[in-house]
């Protein structure tokens, strides 16, 4: 059996962010489970050279285009954008410059509209914002990240908590810590974990009522030789209700490719019924809607439904409007729970739940709180 003092289940931006700041606060003793093979949780990019939504890009690519969350807001979400800094990462802002285009009925030509600037600015990062989690990774000690670890039960023994996982081969592990950061959305942990004793009943209900950001979304991701749509004047942005995208924007990295993104507007429970072939094809036809012909032909596209990956998205999650909702309690008030864990990821947090910027603010409440229960 493992001992240490914490024990940091999920190393998604905020597992990794608590790490970080366990780091910064001189306390080595944690380790970080993280049931996928590597580090990002929901963020994660895809690059050119790799072709397949599978195929997760490199730390030395700098053509990487986001699958998951693409933007912060610095004038509002000050802490993440220090963060950013810290670690010495390069931004730029959405590219918003040009008309917009909007998709009204089928068949009809879409209408043409000046477009507006978002106030405050939304930025992006050089590299995606998997180049957050590569940098939050480099800043931690690599042998305390353990990888393709899947959590089973949390049982509260005495003074320590027991943690049962599996590992990719199907072998069992036991950790034992003093407290647990739970930096997995609050509803999957109670329908994937196993509690004993079981949490409190008010708790457990309000983290079920917690719907997990970025579960029922899809996104898909067309990349260019050049952002052909700018020439004609328009910002790459569009809206549709015809779909299957309705939500559309330009994703190119400067100096890089040219990308556009959107989100489906198809609901997730019917995209499972639509192959993933006529899925791109469909998307294809509607950026030659709006944008012309050259965007019929992107050099390659990647679709990423985080409705289909179970370490995202529960079966609650399928008919989830997919908004954000107010946090829950991060933590029980009594009990045997009480002191010895936290949940931290993004949609605990009071401020930005589920933002990126949500997970640094839950991750940081919960090691403030954690430092002043036990200041060792």
């Amino acid at each position: 059996m493992h001992r240490t003092r914490i024990a940091i289940i999920g190393a998604g931006l905020s597992g990794l962010y608590g790490a970080y700041l366990l780091e910064q606060r001189g306390i080595p003793d944690y380790v970080v489970l993280e049931a996928r093979a590597a580090p990002g949780g929901r963020i994660a990019s895809v690059s050119r050279a790799a072709r397949a939504e599978t195929a997760i890009a490199t730390a030395a690519d700098l053509e990487r285009f986001d699958l998951g969350p693409t933007w912060f807001w610095p004038d509002m979400q000050p802490q993440i954008d220090q963060l950013i800094r810290d670690l010495g990462l390069r931004r730029f802002a959405q590219y918003e410059t040009g008309d917009l285009l909007v998709e009204r009925v089928p068949g009809g030509p879409p209408l043409r509209m000046p477009g507006y600037v978002n106030v405050p600015a939304s930025m992006r990062l050089i590299g995606g914002m998997q180049s957050l989690i590569d940098a939050l990774s480099r800043s931690v000690h690599a042998q305390r990240i353990l990888t393709g670890r899947t959590v089973r039960v949390l049982r509260h023994a005495d003074t320590q908590i027991e943690i049962h996982s599996e590992d990719s081969s199907g072998r069992s592990h036991t950790t034992a810590a003093e407290c647990v950061l739970l930096a997995v959305p609050p509803r999957l942990a109670v329908r994937r974990l196993e509690f004993v004793p079981a949490l409190p009943r008010e708790l457990r209900q309000q983290w079920d009522d917690t719907p997990t950001w970025m579960a029922p979304h899809a996104k898909y991701i067309a990349l260019y030789d050049t952002p052909f749509w700018r020439e004609h004047g328009l910002s790459g942005e569009a809206r549709s209700m015809v779909g299957p995208l309705g939500e559309i924007h330009d994703a190119s990295m400067p100096g890089g490719s040219a990308a556009l993104f959107g989100f489906f507007a198809l609901p997730a429970h019917l995209r499972r019924s639509v192959a993933p072939e006529r899925l791109r094809s469909s998307c294809r036809e509607q950026l030659a809607r709006l944008f012309g012909p050259a965007a019929a032909a992107p050099a390659a596209d990647f679709i990423k439904d985080w409705a289909l990956d179970p370490l995202t998205a529960t079966s609650a999650d399928l008919h989830d409007p997919g908004e954000h909702s107010a946090a829950p309690c991060a933590a029980a008030a009594s009990g045997p729970w009480h002191g010895r864990l936290w949940a931290i990821s993004s949609e605990c947090s009071p401020q930005f739940p589920g933002y990126l910027a949500g997970a640094i603010d839950a991750a940081y409440n919960a090691i403030t709180a954690l430092a002043a229960r036990d200041p060792r």
